[in-house]
């Protein structure tokens, strides 16, 4: 049974890469090294999430939603504060520039693919447009009070929450977050399920939506190996990051590229489940991974980072400037108009591709 639900790769990826950061911590790596830990820290991520999503659903609603959440978040915040710490200064804008990140790959990258493959699939992606509504509501509620406000605020020079700012929006983020997986799993858990349509056109809940829970046994297995996976990204993390940062200087790309880049690499595993659920005419399911991942991205990356600044020395900048602003106006614009009508096309998917492209871009030539 544990082999059906934990693939062998998911079992070995670990383990290796615990080795190669007990042999490489603490030291300087040449280029080589660097290759072998950053496809570790790869493999680490993926495996983590795997494991995480097995123990999700075996412990059921609300904590597996916590828990899958909480795991990727872990990732996220380890790699921005490994950064922050060694980077000084000149990472004062990492924690803003990967949460935008997070928020235009999940909102558009994941969000077109999977509105895209659905579309292919059946001609016409059906969703529940009450639940995703509600998420995308949340998501931009959220993404205006952490990273919109700090630019107009006038409290601090430049696009910086004062300390009493940042409190009150680490603890209202935490708030929204913890508010909306309790309307997700205990309040209306309907309105986030896949739904079909029957023969009068009706949107009916699919009742087949969640697959068997694993075994006692393959979640405790898949909870050790988590564990072991969520260190060895934190330490990983910690080596390659020098790395990084000197391989987005030399390619002549802005700071802001080395948070697109940590949000692509936390973001990959949610963004291959949901494509995999697309094409299971699971639309939903897709749809319910990229809002989540873009929700726990906002309101439980601000909370730890807004913890993490009482020993971190340095500013803090969380505002985005006006070209961001304009794209998240634009996601916000489009993604309701995608949401309301509860069913899309090709177009649809297509033009939430085309802004994720102009996120990419303008991130690379600002």
């Amino acid at each position: 049974m544990i082999a059906k639900l934990t693939t062998r790769w998911t079992l070995y990826v670990p383990l290796i890469a615990l080795l190669l950061l007990a042999a490489t911590w603490g030291r300087e790596l040449p280029g080589a090294v660097v290759a072998l830990v950053t496809a570790a820290l790869v493999g680490a991520v993926l495996s983590a999430v795997y494991h995480a999503e097995v123990v999700a659903h075996r412990v059921g609603e609300p904590y597996g939603a916590l828990i899958l959440a909480v795991s990727v978040t872990v990732i996220e915040v380890a790699l921005i504060v490994t950064m922050m710490i060694s980077g000084g200064e000149k990472s004062a804008s990492l924690a803003r520039d990967t949460v935008f990140a997070a928020v235009m790959i999940t909102c558009n990258g994941i969000f077109g693919l999977v509105l895209l493959v659905g579309a292919l699939r059946r001609r016409v992606a059906v969703f529940n447009s009450e639940g995703t509504g509600a998420a995308l509501a949340t998501v931009a509620t959220l993404a205006t009070l952490s990273l919109v406000l700090p630019t107009f605020t006038t409290s601090k020079p430049g696009p910086e929450f004062s300390p009493p700012q940042l409190a009150f929006a680490a603890v209202a983020s935490l708030a929204l977050y913890g508010l909306f997986v309790m309307v997700q799993t205990v309040r209306h858990p309907d309105d986030f399920l896949p739904v079909e349509v029957d023969g009068a056109g009706e949107y009916l809940v699919d009742p087949h939506a969640h697959d068997e829970p694993p075994t006692n046994r393959a979640a405790l297995v898949s909870l050790g190996m988590l564990l072991v996976a969520l260190g060895c990204v934190v330490g990983l993390a910690k080596g390659v990051s020098p790395a990084l940062e000197s391989a987005v200087a030399s390619a002549g790309l802005p700071q802001s590229a080395v948070g697109v880049v940590i949000a692509m690499l936390v973001l990959l595993p949610e963004t291959l489940a949901a494509v995999k659920y697309a094409r299971r005419n699971q639309v939903q399911i897709g749809l319910n991974l990229a809002l989540g991942s873009a929700m726990a991205s906002i309101g439980l990356t601000i909370p730890v980072i807004a913890i993490a600044m009482i020993w971190l020395s340095g500013p803090l900048m969380l505002g985005l400037g006006a070209t961001q602003m304009v794209l998240l106006a634009i996601t916000v614009v489009v993604g309701t108009l995608t949401i309301v009508p509860g069913r899309a096309t090709l177009l649809h998917g297509g033009v939430h591709l085309a802004l994720f492209a102009a996120f990419v871009f303008l991130a690379a030539s600002p």
